[in-house]
């Protein structure tokens, strides 16, 4: 059986919180004795299980990776990944997949983001941030706000820009920033970069205050440098918050002092995101019973029209199943990601 692009997408039964609770702020005040998240559960009724996104505002100081760390330990699950690693001066969306939502990671490797970032004139470091050993001075005491908005306009769109040396990303099989901390720095091949939205907010001389909607793999530190080249005066990025990856954004954030107070597993449904989100935009497969089966099993699913392009399954009980893809033949849907029963145990 196919469905269109609605599909229910099994919230209840996983015990996670669907697209119309993303906005909920409840967990931003302290906890109430009276709160259903610190509330103790009936004794008689079946923990939540821990599958699902948690999205993190990451504190400025933790790498990506401790953020992990802590959740490991918090939620005392170990498949624990995150989308989209923050430099640790940032702060900001971090999202962590949980348990079977690690299935779906991969399909957040495109995602775009979304930045709020400081760039201040005048001053350039060595990592192009304000982690960075100051290398330069320049007086920028004359640049305005019209000269940075007209420096601004050439880089949006599409085009190319070159990646810090302290950077995570591979050269020669040596990651970057491991050859900077050693004092090196070799040539770096330019990277695509696109940039959707590039405004400045605010202008307190002499630092720009930007709103920066950008594709996967741009380097905001790389835009300040480049700002600061095109405008003679050199520039550091100097504060950034990340407000979007992909589907998830910072009002839906918890803090990670937040996710150690909270009643776990209990609370899981008030504070996880569906490991679904990130297909969401996917045509919806719909299975009966004895195709929900066969599909659980690895078995191909026949189809009535021509089959083509990825979907997410469903069962008819709105228990999400996985990701499939159409089959060379396009006859029909082959699983390729199985979110079987016992995951969600």
């Amino acid at each position: 059986m196919e469905g269109g692009s609605g599909g229910k997408r099994g919230a209840a039964a996983l015990g996670l919180r669907g697209e119309e609770e993303h906005e909920d702020q409840a967990l931003r005040a302290p906890l109430p004795p009276s709160s259903p998240l610190s509330a103790a559960p009936p004794s008689a009724q079946r923990p939540p299980s821990l599958h699902g996104y948690l999205v993190i505002d990451k504190p400025a100081g933790l790498t990506s990776f401790d953020v992990v760390a802590r959740a490991r330990r918090l939620l005392g699950e170990k498949r624990i990944g995150h989308a989209g690693t923050l430099d640790p001066a940032a702060t900001g969306v971090l999202p962590l997949a949980v348990g079977a939502a690690t299935k779906t990671l991969e399909f957040l490797t495109d995602a775009s983001k979304t930045y709020l970032a400081d760039v201040t004139f005048g001053v350039e470091t060595d990592s192009h941030d304000i982690e960075g050993t100051v290398t330069r001075v320049a007086d920028a005491g004359a640049l305005t706000a019209d000269q940075v908005d007209a420096a601004l306009a050439g880089f949006r769109g599409s085009g190319e820009q070159i990646p810090p040396m302290h950077a995570a990303i591979k050269v020669g099989g040596q990651k970057l920033y491991d050859l900077a901390r050693r004092g090196e720095e070799i040539p770096r091949a330019p990277r695509p970069a696109t940039f959707f939205v590039l405004e400045m907010l605010e202008w307190a001389p002499p630092t720009a205050t930007l709103l920066v909607d950008c594709s996967k793999g741009t380097y905001i530190r790389s835009l300040a440098r480049d700002l600061g080249v095109a405008l003679g005066t050199g520039a550091y990025l100097s504060n950034l918050v990340r407000l979007r990856s992909g589907p998830f954004h910072l009002c839906e954030a918890i803090t990670l002092d937040e996710l150690a107070e909270i009643d776990l597993p209990w609370a899981w449904p008030q504070i996880a995101v569906h490991p679904d989100v990130p297909v969401w935009s996917w045509p919806a497969l719909i299975l009966d019973h004895d195709e929900a089966r066969r599909w659980r099993q690895g078995s191909a699913i026949a189809s009535m029209r021509h089959a083509s392009g990825p979907v997410r399954a469903y069962d008819i009980d709105g228990d999400w199943l996985g990701t499939g893809h159409a089959d060379e033949a396009g006859a029909g849907w082959r699983p390729r990601k199985v979110f079987a029963e016992e995951s969600a145990a």
